[in-house]
């Protein structure tokens, strides 16, 4: 069993310039980072960093078989950015990073585990083919307030015998990162060393002065390489510019979304007064009273209360 380290980690101070790195929880540095080729020994340690807080085993081959293609991405458009691995023995690996809150989150992680799971069969296959899918979520903003770890693991078991375990295909991990991780940085010395060295990259590398950085993520020379693969990506200016209208489109969205279910409320109250309104008419048009005051206790008209049976 791997030890986890105890180590208090401060927030650290901005440098100069780090107003240039884009936040490493973007979603397009994400996926360009650890389904590029090259980084295969990068997105295999932040696995294995998180399968080991879990005490699961190692993987020795990460292989992504979605590559990120640059040319085929269209921002203005509600696709979901994920990076799809399997390892040395066929198991599946689904990474992705939510910035956004939104409604029927949690069901929508259990969707894209499902479409994963479910994918691996053809017509005509046996049961027997399907391989563990690994979901790994990194969000930043709360989903659950009464849970306070920073790795949080969800798994199907037993309500009355939780050590046993219906599968162990079904495995969701959930990364807390953003405002809560800052708030909880005690928590970081309850994560194993290496997943406390990507949480700190991910929270703070765009913050973080560069000769700051080896200090912050132990030297470790997976997490190094992502930092420099963050500090090219920020500056390729096609990069930043696809970045900033990914971005933009994502705020838009959840705009939009606020908005909808803002008016939605709104209607729904709108019809219920109406409702209401006709109960309360037709109760007291059924007990005699006047159509003036049931239209000063209603605001119906003289003509809607004459319709009412």
């Amino acid at each position: 069993m791997a030890k986890r380290a105890k180590l208090t980690t401060k927030i650290p101070a901005c440098g100069v310039g780090s107003h240039e790195l884009v936040k490493p929880t973007s979603d397009i540095f994400t996926v360009a980072l650890f389904s590029a080729r090259k980084n295969e020994p990068v997105l295999r340690d932040f696995l294995n960093a998180v399968m080991t807080d879990y005490r699961q085993p190692l993987i020795l081959e990460a292989t992504v078989q979605n590559p990120f293609n640059l040319k085929k991405f269209a921002v203005d458009r509600q696709l979901v950015l994920d990076v799809r691995v399997q390892d040395e023995q066929k198991r599946w690996y689904n990474l992705e990073v939510q910035t956004w809150p939104h409604s029927a989150f949690n069901e929508r992680m259990l969707l894209h585990w499902a479409a994963m799971y479910g994918s691996q069969l053809e017509k005509g296959d046996k049961f027997t083919k399907l391989r563990p899918v690994r979901s790994i979520v990194l969000t930043a903003f709360p989903i659950f307030p009464d849970l306070r770890d920073l790795h949080t693991v969800f798994e199907i078991r037993s309500r009355e015998n939780p050590e046993v375990l219906l599968t162990d295909h079904f495995q969701m991990h959930v990364l807390r990162l953003g405002d809560m991780l800052k708030r909880q940085l005690d928590g970081l010395s309850e994560l194993h060393s290496g997943l406390q060295n990507w949480f700190n990259f991910f929270a703070f590398a765009n913050t973080t002065p560069e000769d700051q950085m080896p200090q912050l993520v132990q030297n470790n020379p997976a997490v190094m390489t992502a930092y420099e693969e963050l500090r090219r990506f920020s500056s390729n200016e096609e990069m930043r510019d696809l970045e900033r209208r990914r971005r933009r489109f994502l705020e838009d969205q959840r705009i939009y979304e606020d908005a909808a279910r803002d008016e939605g409320k709104a209607e729904g109250k709108a019809e219920g007064k109406a409702e209401r309104d006709i109960e309360i008419a037709m109760t007291m048009k059924r007990k005699g009273f006047d159509a003036v005051i049931i239209a000063e206790m209603t605001g119906l008209s003289s003509v809607e209360i004459e319709r009412l049976d």
